[in-house]
This record gives structure tokens, sequence and C-alpha cells, in this order.
């Protein structure tokens, strides 16, 4: 019983004894290979020596793009190799350790830092190459697939990495090699149709619909189109925020929403000259002939517009006469210009009493003329003759003040018509740019696609076999 417990005493106690021995070899390896150790001086046995560096990039996450700053937030791990003459052993000599671990301070390393665009460093110290693996040249950015996390705007289609020397620049500048990682990323779509396309497309779509309001009503139709502009104004402010402030390129979002500006206001525009024809009259502005024939007669019938059919301009300018009068022309007779003049009571009063004296001549006539009683009958009639005659000019100027007013109503009605069809080929013309210019820029951010290669004429796909 007591030897047992010896033993199981003894097991820890070697296991110690081996772990203490072993750390001891890591330590004499570590403190050997530090003596005169100097991580100042680069690792050359002579100074015409250059050390190899060999990279690799490894991209963990691809954070965000500001696009205004033009500046791309990633996570990267930089792997960096070579080889330095004077941390090398023999592993027999230290009871098999071939692996030390030690912090980067205590050991020289290439001064190469990551750039914005490049690793750049003088070729006369070091010579910068691309890592390999398994006899073949690592030439794009390794992607961790289970480290990675995706990114929910932005998509990377291609990440190669090139070795660039600059023949130009001397050997011992430091742009003259450069280790350049290239990543070319396209964005998800998604987010903005919803947010910012489909509104301004479905926004734009009501100014299109204000057409269908009257001609005449050209105030609702331009209230409708400013209140649409300033709605797309809104989102082209929002757009303005994000993208940079340069004049190379334009993006696509911001054309589109350029051109629905321009849209609506042409569609103001023509709300304005629409509501200006239809609200002229034949008192402001005479009708061309041809312009009859083209918007009254030949536009219609190309629009299948239903417009009730005029009379010809030589009929209604003709002005029929009353043939029991006297001349029929435009001016007022002076008796029945007076007698407009007269108040209320006063032209009562003269109508009935004209009223009398030809209701008696005319019962006088129904009659017949009486033995002893023709002279009088004839002076009843010459005594009613300046009022038959006044009651004939009076016809006749209600008779013009009618055919005038006629004519003044058809004269309105015409500019109406001619209004409805001028405001049909508006509505045709601004549906036609709207559409093409929609399905033109759409089809322009279609083929706006990353290439198949990441460079043109190099038929290498820089991604691994």
């Amino acid at each position: 019983m007591h030897r047992g417990q010896g033993q199981l005493f003894l097991l820890p106690l070697l296991a110690i004894c081996l772990g203490a021995q072993g750390r001891n070899q890591e330590e004499r390896l570590l403190a050997d290979l530090m003596h005169d150790y100097n991580p100042h001086l680069r690792p050359a046995q002579r100074d015409s020596d250059v050390v190899n560096v060999s990279l690799k990039l490894t991209l963990t996450n691809l954070i965000s793009l500001n696009e205004r700053e033009e500046a791309l937030t990633t996570n990267v791990w930089i792997e960096m190799q070579w080889c330095d003459y004077r941390l090398r052993w023999d592993p027999r000599d230290y009871e098999g350790v071939w692996v030390l671990r030690v912090p980067s301070t205590m050991v020289w390393r290439p001064d190469v830092v990551l750039e914005n665009k490049s690793q750049t460093y003088s070729t006369n110290e070091i010579n910068l190459q691309l890592s390999q693996e398994e006899g073949q040249t690592i030439e794009w950015i390794f992607i961790d697939p289970e480290a990675f996390t995706e990114n929910g705007e932005w998509a990377i289609r291609h990440r190669p990495a090139k070795m660039l020397l600059d023949r130009a620049a001397p050997a011992e500048e430091a742009g003259h090699q450069k280790v350049v990682f290239y990543l070319l990323i396209q964005r998800k779509p998604l987010f903005y149709v919803i947010n910012t396309i489909a509104p301004c497309v479905l926004i734009s779509s009501v100014a299109i619909l204000i057409y269908f309001l009257p001609a005449k009503a050209g105030g609702q139709k331009c209230t409708v189109a400013i209140n649409v502009l300033l709605a797309q104004t809104v989102f082209l402010f929002l757009v303005a925020k994000k993208v940079p402030e340069t004049s190379q390129a334009v993006p696509l979002i911001s054309k589109y929403l350029t051109f629905l500006l321009v849209v609506t206001i042409l569609i103001v525009v023509n709300a304005v000259v629409v509501l200006n024809v239809s609200l002229r009259s034949p008192h402001t502005h005479s009708m061309a002939r041809r312009v009859r024939q083209v918007f009254l007669r030949l536009l219609p019938q190309l629009l299948r517009m239903h417009v009730r059919p005029l009379a010809p301009a030589a009929v209604q300018d003709a002005r029929p006469r009353l043939q029991n009068g006297s001349s029929t022309g435009w001016p007022i007779p002076g008796g029945e210009e007076a007698a407009l003049c007269l108040p209320r009571s006063e032209v009562l009063f003269r109508q009935r009493q004209r009223n009398g004296l030809v209701r008696a001549a005319l019962e006088k006539l129904e009659k017949g003329p009486e033995p002893g009683q023709s002279q009088e009958l004839y002076g009843s009639l010459k005594q009613a003759a300046p009022a038959i005659q006044a009651c004939v000019d009076a016809c006749n100027f209600i008779a013009r003040a009618r055919r005038q007013q006629s004519h003044f109503d058809s004269g309105n009605e015409e500019w109406f018509l001619v209004g409805r069809v001028l405001d049909r080929v508006c509505f045709l013309a601004m549906l036609s740019l709207f559409v093409c210019g929609t399905a033109g820029i759409f089809l322009m951010a279609h083929y706006n696609r990353v290439p198949a290669l990441p460079f043109p004429g190099d038929p290498r796909p820089y991604l691994p076999d």
C-alpha cells in the first residue's frame, strides 16, 4: 500500500522535472540566439546581399467604403516571410526544439508598411516578392472562409495581387518596386433600389399623371409638379451628401435624379403653355388658318381624340340680316343705345307705349277699314310706324348680340380645343421621354458591371486553381 503511494508521488514529480527541463531548453536557446543579436541590423552577411521578403495579405473583413472621402476600411493580416541567418540552430543541440516563438520586437523586421495602395521598399536592401505555397505563387488576396465576414453593401468580385517594378525610378528609391493588392468591388443595389430609385420613379410618375387634369387646370398642374420637384430635390440632396466631390465621374443615380428634375421642369413649362393657350379668346388673339388646320383637324385624327366638328370659318363669319329691317351693321343704333342708358322704369314705360300703338294699328288692320275711317287708319299707321321700326331695330340688335356671343363662344371653344390637343401632345412627348430615359439609364447600370477578368488583356484570373 505504501509502495503504490510512492509511485503515484514520483509520477507528478517526474513530469514537473521534465517540464522544467523543456522550458530550460527554450530559455537556453533564446539566450544563445539573442547573444550579440542586434535587431536594428539587416540580416545580410555582406553589404551587397539582398534580403528576400515574401508578402501575403489575408482579408478578414470588408468593413465599409466612405465614398465621399474615398476611404476603404478593411481588416487584414499581413504575413511576411524572410530568412535571418543569425537565428539558426541545430535542434539536436537543444533536445529537439524545432520552433521558438519570441516577441516581434526582439528580432529584425523589414521596414515595410501598408500604404493606401501598395507596399514599397528599396531594392538595394530588400527584394519584395509574393508568397508561394505548394509551388504556386499567391497572386491574390487570400480570404479565410472561416474568419471572413461578408459586407452587406459591397461584394468582392476580384482580388488580384501584382508585383510591379518602376523602371524609370532608380533602384535605391522606395518607389522602384511595389506589391499592389487590388480589390474590385461592386455595390449590392437592393438597398438603393428600395430606398431611392423606386420612390423617385413613383414620384415622377405622379408628375406624368397631371396631364389627366383638364387643360384649364393649369394652377393645379403646376402645384402638383412643383411638389414633385421639391421631393426630387430632397432625394438629390441626400445622394449628393454621400458621393465624393469630384468632376472625374458622376454616379448613375445622380444622373437619373438630374434627368427626373429636367423632366419635371419641362412638365411645369408645358402646363404653363397649355394654360396660356386655353385661356385665349377672340378679343386677344386671332387664330391662324394653319393653326386651325393642324390642331383642330390633323392632330385630333392622329391622336384619336373626339373633337366636336366645327363650322367652317366662312360660315362662322357670315352675318345674316333681317329682311324687314334696315341696316344690320355691328354698330348699335342711337335710339337703342339711348334706351339702354335709361332707367328700367322708363324703358318699360316706353315699351308699353310702343306696344299699345302697334296693337291698336294691328287691330284696325285686322277688322278692315270702315267707311270714312281710311284717313284715321292711315294716321294710326303713320303714328305707329316709328314704333314698328324701333321693334325691328331692337330685334336686329338682339340677333346681332346673340350672334356676337355665339361667335365669341365658338372662338373660346376653339382655343380650348387647341389647348387640349397641345396638352395631349405634351403628355405623349413627356411620357416617351420619361420611359426612354429611365430605360436608358437602367440599361447603363445593367451593363456597368465589373469585368470578367480583373485586368483587360490579361487572361489570368488571379485566383487559386
